[in-house]
């Protein structure tokens, strides 16, 4: 799979671990930065880059980490198309592509060690899109949400 990863600089140790780990797996990874803990960086940043990635086509999905995760979560929810939630369990990982069509990861850097963000990556990576008509459904209306339609 083709995934697009960037982190804050709190988010790098884990971001940099999965970008190793999915690599070593066979995916095809773009590495968006940050390229360093030892410099702050935005997490704001980090969700465009994903987002531009995943709307561009450049990648089919993304990772996005950074301290707790709610930052960054929230960031990359603000862009159109963009699908994202913060999974510290494997079932959400999955469970978030299968019933809600989420397209990023979002894990806090510093809730989770690199071996559940590994287990959580893969669920996620493994996951398909459920085509049951009522998620379909749902999904629909939360992309009714992003155009203000009540």
């Amino acid at each position: 799979m083709k995934l697009a990863l960037a982190s804050d600089h709190a988010g790098f140790p884990v971001k940099q671990h999965l970008l190793e780990f999915l690599t070593a797996q066979g995916h095809e990874v773009i590495d968006l930065g940050t390229d360093s803990a030892a410099q702050r960086t935005d997490y704001p940043d980090a969700a465009k880059a994903v987002g531009a990635a995943i709307l561009d086509g450049r990648a089919e999905r993304g990772i996005l980490t950074c301290g707790s995760g709610v930052g960054v979560s929230i960031a990359a929810n603000k862009i159109p198309g963009i699908y994202a939630a913060i999974c510290h369990d494997t079932y959400s990982a999955h469970q978030g592509v299968e019933h809600d069509f989420m397209n990023v990861l979002v894990v806090g850097a510093r809730v989770v060690g690199t071996a559940v963000a590994e287990e959580l990556a893969t669920a996620f990576i493994h996951a398909t899109p459920s085509d049951e008509a009522r998620y379909a459904r749902r999904f629909e209306m939360v992309q009714a949400l992003e155009k203000h339609i009540p």
